[in-house]
């Protein structure tokens, strides 16, 4: 296999929509390290939201280096090209260390040539048949008819990503950065024997690598709870991870392997079946999260009351208006009741604990409002619309702000991953 640089055993993807969060964020992994809870810190900015907000991936990258030198911190960490593609990945190659490779489009399309996917099944004859996998219980059973039909759906999502692989590790050169492979957003989730048959295709694609994000069972809409059978999902995460160290053994993949878990924030109810299941196989795990960190900002914005206040209205008046519009593009991520979302005219009238207690995702506060959360976490382009006021009013409340951020981060994803009993 291929040099690669070597990711961390638990890392944690940290987006940061405006740049201006990075030291909070980094807090709550120093936070988690001091109690023995190490979490490599992955900056992470796809191209999308960097056209929507106007920055450049270099700005990441700065915010990245700034966080590690004023908190003085002195272990590895990253920054990610979220979400690339052939057309997209060169203005990252510079800046970036940790490339997610999204080939979520190219599922279920023919593969390069026609041939490909009968030589795929020639080369591996060991798919074929029972397949016992240490920590499952029953091998599997896999036909030959069932490896062609897994090839013809992933072969050629498998082959982009390589091209993607190579077209970086030519202009960066192979041991300087980290390889996730995604393939979350698809419209169905991937099976353990269909991940099993997917990684030995990467493998021959010769890349390195070390993170997959797989679309697990269930909805992992954005920046709410997990949805879906909790104990179905266990199970899954379980064969998942068994799969994946057999197929490091088996094929040559990096040790650091390990699984991602994308719109990873939020999903407190599967955070201890995970937790349990990381021990029980001493796996890594990388969760990405993204917008909570944008979230606890409005929230930050909403406790300071005044302008901040003022702000943080004025986003969601704007984004109840475009409802549809801007949920359109993450259909597939967000479950919004409409008739739960308040009118905009009853949220002007709100104090600043109204608004934070709608917003804060604390199940238990009976005020808390998953569709007025997920409405305001795909609205981040109105802030972005506001220029230097939004960004001046970051600067203003930057202690109230940074306080919100990191006990998110540290308080409800980072404890009750790894530190939790």
């Amino acid at each position: 296999m291929n040099q690669y640089l070597r990711l961390g055993k638990f890392s944690f993807g940290m987006g940061d929509r405006f740049g201006h969060q990075g030291k909070a964020q980094l807090a709550a992994c120093v936070k988690a390290t001091e109690l023995g809870a190490e979490f490599i810190p992955v900056w992470n900015k796809s191209n999308r939201e960097h056209t929507f907000i106007g920055t450049e991936p270099a700005s990441l990258r700065a915010e990245a280096d700034h966080a590690a030198a004023s908190l003085g911190w002195k272990k590895s960490y990253h920054v990610d090209a979220d979400h690339i593609r052939l057309e997209t990945v060169d203005r990252f190659i510079a800046p970036s260390d940790f490339f997610t490779i999204d080939v979520a489009d190219s599922i279920a399309k023919p593969a390069a040539a026609a041939a490909d996917v009968q030589a795929f099944v020639d080369r591996h004859p060991e798919l074929i048949g029972q397949i016992s996998i240490p920590y499952i219980d029953r091998p599997f059973e896999i036909k030959r008819a069932e490896v062609e039909r897994v090839a013809n759906k992933f072969l050629l999502a498998v082959q982009d990503a390589g091209k993607i692989y190579q077209h970086i590790a030519k202009a960066k050169g192979a041991a300087n950065f980290i390889t996730e492979v995604s393939m979350d957003e698809t419209d169905s989730p991937q099976t353990p024997p269909e991940l099993l048959i997917i990684l030995a295709a990467l493998a021959d694609e010769k890349i390195p690598l070390q993170t997959i994000a797989p679309k697990f069972t269930g909805r992992f809409n954005k920046g709410v709870d997990y949805v879906g059978d909790v104990k179905q999902f266990e199970q899954e995460f379980n064969e998942d991870l068994a799969v994946i160290a057999f197929a490091i053994q088996k094929y040559g993949l990096p040790p650091s392997l390990k699984l991602s878990v994308h719109s990873g924030s939020d999903k407190f109810s599967i955070y201890e079946p995970m937790r349990k299941a990381l021990k029980k196989f001493d796996a890594g795990v990388h969760i990405k999260t993204a917008g909570t960190t944008w979230l606890e900002e409005l929230i930050g914005l909403a406790e300071a009351d005044g302008d901040g206040l003022e702000i943080a209205k004025e986003i969601y008046a704007y984004a109840i208006e475009h409802v549809d519009e801007f949920c359109a593009p993450y259909a597939s991520v967000i479950d919004i009741d409409k008739t739960k979302l308040p009118a905009a005219a009853s949220v002007n009238g709100w104090s600043s604990q109204q608004f934070t207690d709608a917003l804060r995702h604390d199940q238990k506060n009976p005020a808390f409002n998953p569709s007025f959360r997920q409405l305001l976490h795909v609205s981040f382009k109105v802030a972005a619309k506001k220029g230097d006021r939004y960004l001046n009013a970051l600067k203003k409340h930057e202690a109230i702000i940074a306080k919100n951020v990191t006990e998110n981060l540290f308080e409800r994803h980072m404890k009750p991953l790894l530190l939790d009993k």
